[in-house]
């Protein structure tokens, strides 16, 4: 993908989760969105032990096979803007083991109006399979003004059934504004 950013950036607070290793833990300046999102501080727990991209620490997601999944949430520095284009980086892996949750899923990014509001999908990524860290670059379109960037572990489209699975997230990019003429 092929593109030039102009200066203007909205930037993340801890966009490498940042934090000491921890299960069942939200890492500063992220809020977990749902009554069972319980993310992990990683590695060291549930026989996750991957060296991390960026820092010390990355995200641990995952869903379950009772029908839930975890996804957080953080207000951005400044309000993504309707009919603008942004791209965003970030380095995704899954682990070969993850205390049994262990099948490849999906991450997703949502904008929001408010804390954890879903309000528009602006990316998402085929299942990850791979167990090494891989950057994913994206093109986000919002259609409103949206404070809040959700990002979010789901199943893989077509599943009947909801399944253990897992995904580990390190070092998100800010949001650059694109420059439209080079995607034309």
């Amino acid at each position: 993908m092929n593109f030039h950013s102009l200066n203007a950036q909205i930037t993340l607070e801890n966009p490498s989760f940042e934090g000491e290793p921890k299960e069942a833990a939200v890492p500063n300046d992220w809020t977990a969105c749902g009554l069972y999102s319980t993310p992990d501080i990683l590695p060291g727990f549930w026989d996750v032990n991957k060296t991390p991209i960026d820092g010390n620490t990355f995200l641990g997601l995952i869903t379950r096979d009772d029908n839930t999944w975890e996804h957080i949430g953080q207000r951005l520095s400044e309000n993504l803007q309707p009919n603008e284009c942004y791209t965003f980086r970030v380095f995704l892996a899954r682990s070969p083991t993850y205390a049994g949750y262990n099948s490849p899923i999906k991450f997703k990014v949502w904008g929001g109006m408010d804390m954890c509001g879903k309000d528009q999908l602006l990316a998402q990524t085929e299942p990850i399979r791979h167990y090494d860290w891989k950057p994913y670059d994206f093109l986000l379109f919002p259609e409103k003004a949206y404070d809040y960037l959700i990002i979010e572990a789901y199943f893989v489209d077509g599943s009947e059934m909801p399944y253990r699975g897992n995904l580990m997230v390190d070092h998100l990019s800010s949001l650059m504004v694109c420059d439209r003429a080079c995607l034309d």
